[in-house]
């Protein structure tokens, strides 16, 4: 049996890859927000919020910039 995801389009947004405009639909596949172009097929995933928690506590802080 397959699962069917459930699609959005995204109005008025253009493909990075093809520039086609409202060609980028939203879906989540295996709780990963995924947006893929209809046009030419890139893919662009946004990982879980725990994914991105995790992977910010390892990094450490050099410096801040503070432009005058």
């Amino acid at each position: 049996m397959t699962t069917r995801k459930k699609k959005r389009f995204i109005a008025g947004a253009t493909c990075p890859k093809c520039h086609a405009m409202d060609s980028m639909m939203l879906f989540l596949e295996h709780n990963v927000e995924k947006v893929e172009c209809v046009q030419c097929g890139y893919q662009m995933t946004q990982p879980d919020a725990e994914v991105s928690k995790a992977a910010r506590a390892s990094e450490q802080l050099i410096g801040v910039f503070k432009p005058e």
